[in-house]
Formats: C-alpha cells, structure tokens, sequence
C-alpha cells in the first residue's frame, strides 16, 4: 500500500505542478498585455504632448514678432511725439492746414492752367 500511496502523491505533485506553470504562462501572457497596453497608451500621449509642444512653440514665435513689431511702433509713436510737439510742426499745419504766413513772408502761387 505503500508503493500505492507514493505513486498517488507523486501523482498529485506532478499534477499540482501543471497548473502551477499553467498560471505561470497565464499570468505571464496578462502582465505582457498589460504592460502593451501601457506602452501604446504612453506612446500616443506622448505624440499628443509633442504635437501641442510645437503648436505653443509656433505660437511664441508668432507672439514674440507681434511684441516685436509694437516695440517698434511704440519707438515711431515717441518720435512723432516729439516731432509734433516742436515749433517745425506748429508752423507745418498753421501753413498747410490753416493757410497762416509770417508778416514779412510772401507766398507764390502757381498759376491754374486753363482748358
């Protein structure tokens, strides 16, 4: 009986040891599946994070030339800001606009031509 026991438990540790590697290859097929996963979901966000990166890079760009460009606006308002508050400009528009001479100043006209 005893020849018969030891073959039954062999038996039975033999089987126990199947089902152990067979959870071992499953367990090995879920974790690979699940790391896959992982990886193409880290991947497309990955995508995602670069493609809005370089849209905002664009953008810092395109702001840094408008910055720029009212800089420089900023710089010509001043000095027509200047030029308009000297006497050169005052006697410009009395002239142009206003038609004012100085006393002593004649003025010459050009003569319309007739059709």
């Amino acid at each position: 009986m005893e020849k018969r026991e030891r073959a039954r438990r062999a038996s039975a540790e033999r089987t126990r040891m199947r089902r152990i590697k067979k959870l071992n290859k499953s367990n090995m097929i879920h974790i690979t599946v699940i790391a896959g996963i992982i990886v193409g979901v880290m991947s497309i966000r990955i995508v995602y994070l670069y493609e809005k990166s370089q849209f905002y890079q664009a953008q810092e760009i395109s702001l840094q030339e408008q910055l720029e460009a009212e800089e420089q606006r900023q710089k010509e308002l001043k000095e027509y800001e200047k030029y308009v508050n000297t006497r050169e400009y005052t006697e410009q528009i009395a002239k142009t606009k206003l038609g004012l001479v100085y006393p002593n100043e004649i003025i010459f006209k050009e003569k319309e031509e007739e059709k």
